[in-house]
């Protein structure tokens, strides 16, 4: 596609090579940016390039085709009117919703214990909620918001709700910093978005008698060996989807497996033992893993993702989340009678009260006795 000297609308329509596309001499410094979504969308873009008190600034203008290229024509005669006039258009500037974000990741990353986090509040938003992020945060309504969940809230349920998340705290930001007043991602939404799968926000499980038949459900099913081995692995383990996804081969010592702190709830080093079941399932990954640092890597060597987890039960017809099987784990060892400390330190609990506080043992090879027990009821040996 050519690159016209000037703007058109029919232009502004069909264009789809990212860039930067300028109205021409005349058009007030207004040009439209086009960008590529990591999920295979556009981005388009109207931004103005201004000289304010002598130095260059880009002012937005919004999101096209929420603006017409008409509308964004009309506000960079404004702006220019406004610049004459001697008045600073940045000054105060009501942020994007991409800027709230960042705002509000620096007001909380320093108790996140892992680094990635922020990388990843940044990748949900930018790539699911390309809609709205360049556009000011008092030009979005729940509307909008409710707009960008639709596509993911029943389809990818997790993503959904950490999604809806991440906007209300960015917009709770721009509330709290006076350049809105209502959150357009908080109780609003409550009434409107459809019912996820779950039960009143937990994770679903399944009783600890179905969990074998669901994971040979699994194992025969198409889906690629890692995440079909990492599944299981959860299971054998009871330990959380981030610690299993990011499992690295120098982790594991024998028949006990480190967690390093910066993976687990508590911030502390986790011991987990590991059954004959579980060893198995690492004999059989080390043979497919390609030399990959994970334990569980994706076709293409890196981390498995959470939702790759999720949908292997969905697509299956399971009535479990990956995480539910840590409530599975605790039903089973409830039926059992296996003690409370043991339990709950399988399922990297802390334990607290005057319990915990005289407790500075691991309890590891009680533990493995334990989780022995649950590898032998996984793989239909045991009671």
């Amino acid at each position: 596609m050519d690159r016209p000297t000037t703007l058109s609308a029919a232009f502004v329509r069909t264009v789809n090579k990212p860039g930067r596309y300028g109205d021409g001499r005349g058009g007030y410094g207004l040009s439209l940016l086009v960008r590529a979504t990591r999920n295979g969308r556009l981005s388009k873009t109207w931004s103005q390039r201004l000289y304010i008190n002598g130095k260059p600034a880009m002012v937005g203008l919004g999101n096209y085709p929420i603006v017409t290229l008409a509308e964004a024509r009309a506000k960079c005669v404004e702006n220019r009117r406004a610049v004459e006039q001697g008045r600073d258009l940045r000054s105060p500037q009501v942020p994007t919703v991409a800027e709230a974000l960042e705002r509000a990741i620096e007001t909380r990353q320093q108790h996140w214990r892992n680094p990635r986090t922020a990388k990843a509040w940044r990748s949900s938003v930018h790539n699911h909620a390309a809609a709205i992020i360049d556009r000011r945060v008092d030009q979005v309504s729940t509307a909008d918001v409710l707009a960008v969940l639709n596509p993911v809230w029943t389809a990818k349920p997790e993503l959904g709700r950490k999604l809806r998340q991440r906007l209300s705290v960015a917009f709770k930001w721009a509330v709290a910093a006076d350049h809105i007043a209502t959150n357009p991602a908080g109780e609003a939404l409550a009434g409107v978005l459809p019912r996820q799968a779950g039960n009143g926000g937990h994770f679903d499980s399944l009783p600890a008698s179905e969990v074998p038949a669901a994971l040979a459900t699994i194992d025969a099913s198409g889906a690629f060996w890692s995440t079909k081995a990492a599944i299981r692995m959860l299971a054998l383990t009871a330990t959380r989807s981030s610690e299993v996804r990011g499992m690295r081969w120098d982790e594991i010592d024998g028949n006990v497996w480190t967690i390093p702190p910066d993976r687990t709830k508590t911030a502390k080093p986790q011991r987990v033992p590991l059954s004959t079941a579980a060893l198995a399932v690492l004999e059989q990954a080390h043979t497919l893993s390609d030399n990959s640092e994970y334990v569980f890597p994706n076709r293409h060597g890196r981390q498995t993702t959470v939702e790759a987890l999720s949908k292997l039960c969905r697509d299956q017809g399971l009535a479990m989340t990956p995480h539910g099987l840590r409530s599975s784990f605790r039903s089973w060892c409830a039926e059992q009678g296996i003690n409370r400390e043991v339990a709950e330190m399988s399922l990297g609990h802390t334990v607290r009260g005057v319990e915990g506080a005289y407790q500075r043992s691991d309890l590891l090879e009680a533990r493995a006795e334990v989780m022995e027990q649950w590898g032998q009821h996984l793989s239909g040996k045991g009671i």
